[in-house]
């Protein structure tokens, strides 16, 4: 039976999460198979698009690496078509819908034409990519804060940033889109004052099947990122709470991987 709150002639700005279709909510789950037309961002993996219903129509308005298939009017455009031609409209963005989704402007669009709109939330790249390598965003005593930047302006150049702050908040500081502006971003956190050798994580592809996950120091960043292309989507966090953690120590068993107690 179809679900009430989908009827036809509805937006739902969907969150794909970072790629994986297992770490889809339900809720996501059930709207991508729910719906008549999916117009989906570059980032959203093949296995997700498979969860589609027969006969949907699938619609790729990505931006990547500074190439827009199609612009921001457009796509807004082409939602608001589609919904008051009477069909169920998702809107599929990698990641969270909230965070760096241009989320505010397909509201926007939406609600000037009288269409109904809702968000389903989704994992975060950051959040998964912290789970990925097996640490916190936050830490007791000493990374009480998140910070998430994106680079994905000005051909990869980070806006103006007020470095000196985001020192003296302290916390996990996040860059999404973050491969061409580590550089930068190393000597600005430095020249304010952090640590030289506070830790730094590198996430590429977190999730998908070419997940990379680099680790190393904050002054050491410019030189992790040589390697990844500008194809492949990066994140940076930067931090204590990404440090190494200091785990037991594992052996393999029949069953899996187990601790051993030290």
């Amino acid at each position: 039976m179809p679900h009430p709150d989908f009827p036809p002639g509805t937006v739902w700005l969907v969150g794909a999460g970072p790629g994986d279709p297992e770490l889809l909510s339900r809720k996501a789950e059930r709207l991508i198979r729910e719906a008549d037309i999916l117009f989906h961002d570059a980032l959203v993996g093949p296995a997700i698009l498979d969860l589609a219903r027969p006969g949907a129509i699938l619609g790729s308005v990505g931006k990547r690496s500074g190439r827009h298939s199609k612009d921001q009017a457009t796509i807004d455009r082409l939602i608001v078509d589609a919904a008051l031609a009477g069909l169920k409209v998702v809107r599929l963005k990698g990641g969270d819908p909230g965070i760096f989704g241009r989320t505010g402007e397909e509201l926007a669009a939406c609600a000037a034409h009288g269409v109904p709109v809702r968000i389903c939330p989704g994992i975060t790249a950051a959040s998964a990519a912290a789970a990925a390598a097996g640490a916190p965003l936050t830490l007791r005593g000493s990374a009480r804060a998140i910070t998430f930047l994106t680079a994905h302006t000005r051909a990869g150049q980070l806006p103006d940033q007020d470095w000196a702050a985001h020192v003296r908040l302290g916390g996990t500081l996040g860059i999404y889109m973050g491969r061409a502006a580590a550089p930068d971003v190393a000597a600005g956190l430095m020249a304010a004052g952090l640590a030289p050798e506070t830790p730094v994580l590198v996430a590429v592809d977190i999730s998908m099947p070419g997940e990379r996950l680099l680790r190393g120091r904050l002054d050491a960043l410019a030189f992790l990122v040589r390697t990844i292309s500008d194809e492949d989507p990066t994140l940076l966090l930067i931090g204590e709470a990404v440090a190494p953690a200091q785990m037991p120590e594992r052996t393999e068993t029949a069953a899996g991987t187990a601790c051993t107690p030290a």
